[in-house]
Formats: structure tokens, sequence, C-alpha cells
């Protein structure tokens, strides 16, 4: 069982000490479901990419901004569902969140098709 204060503290340091800028490290693998801390320096971007069948994001310090067919700005103490759609992630701060996902669920497919979705991502901030 992992202490998730420990591993907030060792992803950040690791990630101010990578040479990208950012850090992962797997919590619990139990089946489908994953829960993955993850740590990014100030500016570092994670490219566009697909979401599994569920997904969320609790930002637990600084700020991501996440953009995809929508851009949303997540700050500390924010939680919300993840978009169906191809995204991206850009830490505005040096940010520690825990991304939970289901990387399968019966009956769909591992990357959803577009223009299908199930939840939209948490509207906090738009851009100007």
């Amino acid at each position: 069982m992992a202490a998730l204060s420990d591993a907030i503290t060792k992803a950040i340091d690791q990630a101010r000490r990578a040479e990208h800028g950012r850090h992962a490290e797997l919590l619990v693998n139990d089946g489908p479901l994953r829960q993955t801390v993850i740590a990014l320096k100030q500016g570092v971007r994670l490219a566009e990419h697909n979401s599994p069948p569920a997904a969320s994001i609790q930002v637990i310090r600084g700020s991501v901004k996440v953009t995809g067919e929508e851009t949303v700005v997540l700050t500390t103490g924010t939680i919300a569902a993840l978009t169906h759609h191809r995204h991206s992630v850009e830490a505005l701060d040096d940010t520690v969140f825990l991304l939970t996902t289901v990387t399968s669920v019966p009956g769909a497919e591992s990357h959803s098709t577009p223009g299908t979705h199930t939840s939209e991502l948490l509207r906090v901030r738009e851009d100007d």
C-alpha cells in the first residue's frame, strides 16, 4: 500500500530533476483500475493523447490546462472527469495530480470513437 503524501513528494522531486520535467508513479493497479501520481514541472506539456473508457484527474498541487474539444484550467483541489476526446495537458505551475483510469469496460473499446463521450470535463475557467 502506497502512502499518497510520500508519492506526491517523490513525484515532484523526481520531475524537477528529470530531463523532461515529468514523473509518474503507479500507486494502484487492480484489474482495469489504475491510479497514478503524475508530476509536471511548470511549462511541461503531455502531448495530445486518447483517454481510456473512464478517467478522472484530481489536482493535488498546482494547476494544469487541459486542451481538447474545450480548454479548461484545473487548480489545486479540483477533481474532474476527463473528456473522452483526444486532449493534451500542460502544467501552468509545478503540478502534481492523481490520475484515476479504468482501462477496460465490458462492451467498450479502450479508446472512444470521434463524437462519442459519456461525460464532459468539469469547466472551471475558460481561457480568454
